[in-house]
């Protein structure tokens, strides 16, 4: 069984195609979203649309959070609250209704899934660093946990014990067999707006065959993706920044 775990698509349409075409070509069976499908980008609806479509779990980030009216945009940057001003406008009352209906975490026996920090999901917490990771596997039982929200991509390694003291004892990018007594975070990244660094879409593939997760870059579109903000009306940062991965 391969799962593909993305998140944060934020509207972007050429990321998520290119994603969903090279889940295809590794031979996907279950997609798995842990939010923020909206947001900053030019194409909430047909990204929600896609979504719908493709995965078999969505689950609610702060974005669609907010665009559902049931999250404050105070905490929001200006560029956030502009983004997510003209988003409510594109999108109808039945599709934000939707996205108030979102669940916020959704678990299997072996992994858990959500889109911030699993202890207050609702809070919106970041998982940046090996120490957030540390705190976060304390908060569930899962073997996996799978996670978004920061944008940036990473998997980390764990004793089973977690406790609030253990160290994490690996951090790496790219593929990781998973060992037995051993727990993971991995923080998926973002398909539609990366700011690790890279620019590709990024997402993950969890083989239960192989007992491995790989975190699978790709490259999309990002000129097109890029003049429709512009086109929007929405802020140029949103446009410059896709190119830039940060």
């Amino acid at each position: 069984m391969r799962t593909a775990v993305f998140s944060d698509i934020h509207g972007n349409l050429e990321a998520l195609g290119a994603v969903r075409q090279a889940g295809a070509e590794r031979g996907v069976d279950c997609w798995i979203c842990l939010g923020d499908v909206v947001g900053y980008g030019a194409d909430p609806a047909a990204c929600l649309g896609v979504v719908d479509e493709l995965a078999a779990v969505n689950l609610q980030g702060n974005h669609e959070a907010a665009v559902a009216g049931v999250q404050s945009v105070e905490y929001f940057t200006p560029l956030a609250r502009r983004a997510t001003q003209w988003t409510q406008e594109q999108l109808s009352g039945e599709q934000q209704a939707a996205l108030r209906d979102l669940d916020l975490t959704y678990a299997e026996p072996e992994a858990f899934f959500v889109h911030a920090e699993p202890g207050d999901p609702g809070a919106w917490h970041y998982v940046s660093d090996a120490d957030d990771a540390a705190v976060a596997l304390d908060t569930v039982a899962e073997r996996l946990v799978f996670v978004g929200h920061t944008h940036v991509a990473f998997i980390c390694a764990a004793a089973q014990d977690v406790g609030t003291n253990t160290r994490i004892v690996m951090r790496i990018e790219g593929r990781a067999v998973l060992e037995s007594g051993t727990r993971y975070l991995v923080n998926v990244g973002s398909v539609g707006q990366p700011r690790d660094g890279d620019p590709r879409a990024c997402f993950a593939v969890h083989d239960s065959a192989l007992d491995s997760i790989e975190l699978v870059r790709v490259a999309y579109d990002v000129t097109a993706a890029r003049q429709k903000i512009l086109a929007a009306g929405l802020p140029r940062f949103l446009a410059d920044r896709l190119g830039q991965g940060s």
